[in-house]
């Protein structure tokens, strides 16, 4: 089974069962006006463009890897170019808006790199944007500006607006994400304890010495969350992302293994799940300003 790919945006609307878009690299679809059966996209749909949903009413299923989440709620979704997005449950309710945005459209301007810095398009679709009333509001309004301009003719300055429409929507839907790391603080409080407690077991069980040093990757999966949403998420609540905790954890355990063992600094590094002694030497020294010697001989 392989997911069926879209190459341009004139194909999706017609797979959608929508008029070819206004323009030729970039378009907003009606999910409510789409027809079109999900068992066709079963095996999955691959997009060559930046996809960007509010939905208002998403009672369906969306997979995204091995997970399901309901937008029963309604909210937004980022998904950034080659990403494999499954749609489930024949009587789901799609509606909503969909932006897609060719990489070809933003490339002359700085949006073509600086969009990779908004890490939203790295998050899976279970951490969904959820937003506000005002919030919707703001969003729907980006949206309806864009359709505007392009129901309107083409003009030289068409594309710089429609681009400081989109850099809008970005910037407001890094605001609004932040305020949803804010208001479920309880919950990421509770990730974050989880977390610390994996990395605890990973040391103390020595899995480093038999799998290496633990990864982003592997903290994120434990979690079922993206990595790039676990990092964000603890820079917001702690101001350090995973691979900081995961240096952190990392430097208290060197410290016990040297002050309380006769492990030498080697076996020290090669017990964490260090290949080479002195990439823990490197990392022990950037973190406490000493080398492993001599931290371990000032408790001698």
């Amino acid at each position: 089974m392989t997911p069926q790919k879209f190459h341009s945006l004139t194909v999706l609307h017609k797979a959608m069962g929508q008029t070819a878009p206004l323009h030729p690299l970039i378009s907003i679809l009606d999910y409510g006006k789409a027809v079109f059966d999900p068992e066709d996209f079963e095996d999955g749909i691959v997009l060559d463009f930046y996809k960007i949903s509010f939905k208002t009413h998403f009672r369906g299923q969306l997979k995204y890897g091995q997970g399901f989440y309901d937008f029963e709620e309604g909210g937004m979704s980022f998904v950034s170019p080659g990403q494999i997005l499954r749609m489930q449950d024949e009587e789901a309710d799609y509606s909503g808006w969909s932006l897609h945005i060719h990489p070809d459209f933003i490339r002359p301007y700085p949006l073509g790199k600086n969009i990779k810095q908004y890490g939203f398009f790295s998050y899976s679709t279970a951490e969904a944007l959820y937003l506000s009333e005002k919030e919707k509001t703001n969003i729907l309004g980006i949206f309806n500006s864009i359709q505007e301009e392009l129901n309107q003719r083409i003009d030289p300055f068409s594309q710089d607006v429609i681009i400081s429409q989109i850099e809008l929507l970005l910037n407001y839907s890094n605001r609004f994400y932040n305020r949803q790391f804010i208001t479920r603080k309880a919950v990421n409080h509770d990730l974050l304890t989880r977390m610390e407690q994996l990395l605890n077991d990973y040391f103390d069980n020595e899995d480093a010495l038999q799998n290496g040093l633990p990864t982003v990757e592997y903290l994120a999966g434990q979690l079922n969350l993206s990595p790039r949403y676990l990092s964000d998420m603890l820079r917001n609540l702690t101001g350090q992302n995973a691979q900081q905790h995961i240096h952190e954890r990392l430097i208290e355990k060197a410290k016990e293994y040297l002050t309380a063992t006769n492990l030498s600094v080697a076996e020290v590094a090669y017990q964490l799940g260090f290949e080479r002694p002195q990439s823990f030497n490197r990392l022990f020294k950037k973190k406490t300003s000493l080398t492993p010697i001599a931290f371990k001989q000032s408790f001698n």
